[in-house]
């Protein structure tokens, strides 16, 4: 064996070795990813060619304005929100008809202060909101009447949940980026209670952040490059990712976990470091994002990313390029950009409508899409893109 092959194995096992706990996993379809190379050939790609694309226009009136901002989709409804904080929670209909404004925003015990993550549970007829400020989490039914209420997980450094899924009937899926040992918790819809623990096997946590303390008024700054996805479902698995190791897992129904990617090198062994970012899965792509802990004060510019992508039929590694087929001209899909919703519905992004009605003037949208700009004006809510999984 070279020198150099011998390496990579002694990579290899240390990384399943140290994120396993002991656990003897197959590793047969292990994606390794060097996150310290950056030049692969490249590949362009058309969204609708390995995705099916639904778009939604969201109606607009004057009790529902709104920026569009997706917190979940189900059969039957869809829930947006605003980015301002503003309370409102607008309830649509599948087809984007809108149905009714919820705002229950307020300091007292059926209110909530923040809505950070708002996750629907058509089953139950139940909306969750995670309203981090007061660390807890306030359910009401699909109407907006308050049903019950019940705190974050107590203990291990926890401060709040910034993740948060609709696991099952019973359960939610929760990641606690702050607890020092155990991240990822089973939590149950009724009482709030632990389910289950998910341990992902650490020496220690690390952040994705930069800091500055300001001596003469003794005030810490910290700034972080923004959101990243720790729970990610996928078609009826989820995948779990912290930065704190070097694997990526699935988690299996028995609620164990499974190395499905691991990075190399290892984390603790770069200074400063480079994070691996999951960012839009797909039965032919994974498409990965890499984040340098880097940031200079001076200029405020730091963070510096490189994009990469899976291919799982070849087998192999690329630079890519996404185009959006819908139109006539390229127009590039930026796949960090993308957010997750649930196992059907990979990822949505808001379509702005004063720019689809500027591309139909040009001549540029073509099949759906340009149907449905042709009912817009500069005042319109966006379109909802979602991006789904093809059957």
């Amino acid at each position: 064996m070279s020198s150099s092959k011998l390496y990579l194995a002694l990579i290899l096992f240390a990384i399943i070795s140290g994120c396993t706990d002991g656990n003897k996993q197959s590793t047969d379809k292990l994606i390794i990813v060097d996150v310290t190379k950056t030049n692969y050939p490249k590949k362009e790609l058309i969204l609708q060619d390995f995705m099916d694309v639904e778009y939604i226009p969201l109606e607009t009136n004057d009790e529902f304005l709104n920026q569009g901002f997706v917190q979940d989709v189900g059969k039957e409804i869809i829930l947006v929100r605003n980015r301002t904080g503003d309370g409102n929670i607008f309830v649509y209909d599948r087809n984007g008809k809108a149905l009714r404004v919820i705002n229950r925003k307020g300091q007292g015990g059926e209110e909530y202060v923040s809505s950070l993550i708002i996750r629907l549970d058509e089953e139950n007829g139940e909306i969750f909101i995670n309203d981090h400020s007061r660390r807890k989490i306030v359910v009401y039914d699909l109407n907006g009447k308050y049903k019950r209420s019940f705190n974050h997980k107590e203990g291990g450094g926890s401060m709040f949940y910034t993740e948060m899924f609709n696991y099952d009937k019973d359960n939610l899926i929760c990641y606690d980026e702050y607890n020092k040992e155990i991240s990822f918790v089973i939590v149950s819809k009724k009482d709030g209670s632990i389910t289950k623990e998910i341990k992902i096997p650490y020496k220690e946590r690390l952040y994705l952040e930069q800091q500055k303390i300001d001596r003469a008024s003794e005030t810490t700054y910290t700034i972080s490059p923004g959101y990243y996805r720790t729970i990610i479902p996928f078609k009826g698995d989820w995948f779990l990712l912290d930065h704190s190791c070097d694997t990526i897992y699935s988690l299996l129904p028995d609620y164990s976990i499974h190395p499905s990617i691991a990075r190399t090198p290892p984390i603790r062994s770069m200074d400063p470091g480079v994070f691996l970012m999951l960012r839009q899965l797909s039965d032919h792509y994974f498409f990965f994002e890499t984040i340098k802990n880097v940031f200079d004060w001076d200029t405020e510019r730091g963070f510096p990313k490189t994009f990469m992508m899976y291919d799982r039929q070849e087998k192999a590694f690329f630079n890519y390029t996404v185009y959006n087929g819908d139109y006539s001209t390229k127009k590039e899909l930026y796949m960090n950009w993308l957010r997750p919703v649930n196992h059907e519905i990979e990822s949505w992004q808001p379509l702005e409508a004063h720019r689809l009605v500027e591309d139909y003037e040009k001549g540029e949208l073509k099949g759906k899409l340009k149907e449905i700009a042709a009912t817009l004006n500069e005042e319109s809510n966006p379109v909802i893109m979602l991006i789904k999984h093809k059957n």
